[in-house]
Order: C-alpha cells, then structure tokens, then sequence
C-alpha cells in the first residue's frame, strides 16, 4: 500500500502543481473497500467545494454541507492529473469529490488495467459510496458517479440492476459514462447521460445507441450524445495532437469537450443537485 500512496502521489503532482501551493490541493485519503473484496483499502483524492482548489475555483459561494457528491473512476491508464482535474472541477461547482485509484490500490498497471477491470471499478465505486455516506458533510441520498473510458464502463455497470447494482442495497442518483464500453438491454437504477465519439476506436458508438433502443422500460432514463468525428478520450487536453495508444487513436477535441463539460453540469444539477443548478455553466 505504500507503493500505492507513491503512486498516486505522482499521479496527482502535476494537479498540486496548479494551484499556488500544495495546501490549496484537495487531499489524499485511504478508505476501507468493500467487506470481502481486495485489497482491503482503497486510495483516492477528495476535493470539497469550501477548500482547497474547488474553493479557489468556484464561482459562487457555497451554502452549508451537507453537499451533494460525485465519485470519480480513471480510465485504464489509471488515475491521473487529469482525473485530479475532474475532481476538482466538478468540486468547484458545489460537490465534494472523491477520484478512486483503481489500479495503483491494486499494484495493477496500464496492462491489466486495459484488460478490463470495469467490474472492479463499479465495486470500487460502492466502497467509495459507503465512504462519502459516513462523511458529515456530504448528503448521502444525492451521490453520482462518473466515469471516463474503462471508468465509464464501470460507471454504467455500478447503475445496471443486473451488473453491479444487485449487490448493493445502496444508490447512485444519476451516472455519467464518458465514452464507454456500453452494455446489452441496459436496465439502469438511476438516470444516465453517455458521451461518446462517432470516430472512438475504442468503443463504439452504435453499441450505446443500441444500448439506448434496447433499455429496459424498467430502467431509469439514458441520455446519448455521439459527436461527429469525434475519438475517443476527447476532453484530455493533453492529447493535442492526437496518438496512437494501444494501436487506437485518441486526441482532444475542445468543442465536444465543451459542450460535454456543460451537459455534465446541467445533468448533475438536474439529477443531484446543488449550487450548479442556479449558477451559469462558465465564469
């Protein structure tokens, strides 16, 4: 686990980096997994919206915790600056946020993690569930999860009653799956918006239109936005110009990136709630 902790540590450096000292970052923390799942604790970075770099990014004032919360899952490269960023972000516009390191709690690395881990991750995301629950200044009822690629995946896992939701008694509000391995007569237990690329090689995009006209009509609402000629990873920003990882090609996209950022926000504070629901989408 120490391992881990350095791990993440560097993962998140560059984010620390943003901000003018490192007392403004969010915090690292360890949490207990779920009883009879490895490793027995988990690692994450925690960003609240009255701290740290939320705090010096936000454009309103918040009101009182309890706040609403969003739990983040990486991609399969692991958790990253860019996760951090996520985290942060989103804290700015009213919610505490907890980024899960998947891979680094388990000494796993860019290899194993692009397997497929989606199903871990959606266990990861319960266990970071139960954790936000038992925080004082977090409302435990209004809770979301979103996810980036791999993470994606596992966010529509952790909200489909016959993946991982059946396991638990506990719920997610709503889930944000950006470019996702999108699943089969999807039946979700809260409602969902997908953000996906027309040109992902990753995952495609008629998977999750056929996701959406074959959702179970006992399953809460998906919203579907495909972006024409759009890759996969399209709101890194660091992936300007585009590459080649794995064989397939990922690259920037700063339209789709923007107008997914403003979705997300209309969604959360639509689903969730809090101070984004009245405060205008940019400074």
């Amino acid at each position: 686990m120490r391992n881990a902790l350095r791990v993440l540590l560097l993962a998140i450096g560059f984010a620390v980096l943003l901000s003018a000292a490192a007392g403004h970052a969010g915090t690292l923390v360890e949490f207990p997994n779920l009883s009879e799942q490895a490793p027995a604790k988990l690692l994450g970075y925690l960003a609240r919206p009255d701290a740290g770099l939320s705090g010096m990014l936000s454009s309103h004032s918040n009101p009182a915790a309890p706040y609403p919360a969003v739990v983040v899952l990486h991609g399969c490269g692991g958790i990253s600056s860019h996760s951090a960023g996520i985290a942060d972000r989103i804290g700015s516009w009213g919610y505490v946020t907890l980024a899960v390191d998947s891979l680094g709690s388990r000494g796993s690395g860019i290899t194993s993690g692009c397997s497929g881990r989606s199903l871990d991750q959606a266990f990861d995301a319960y266990a970071a569930l139960h954790y936000l629950s038992q925080l004082d200044f977090v409302d435990a009822a209004r809770v979301a999860v979103i996810g980036q690629s791999m993470g994606g995946s596992a966010a529509l896992y952790a909200v489909d009653r016959e993946l991982g939701a059946q396991y638990f008694e506990e719920r997610f509000r709503a889930a944000i799956a950006y470019y996702p391995n999108c699943v089969p007569e999807a039946s979700m237990t809260a409602p969902t918006l997908v953000l996906i690329g027309e040109a992902d090689e990753w995952n495609q995009a008629e998977q999750c239109r056929e996701m959406v006209k074959h959702a179970r009509a006992d399953g809460a609402t998906i919203a579907l936005t495909v972006y024409p000629g759009v890759h996969h990873a399209f709101d890194v920003a660091e992936l300007t110009p585009g590459m080649r990882s794995l064989g397939r090609w990922v690259e920037y996209d700063e339209p789709a990136a923007r107008d997914a950022e403003h979705k997300v926000r209309a969604f959360l504070a639509a689903n969730v709630g809090g101070p984004s629901a009245v405060e205008p989408a940019e400074k």
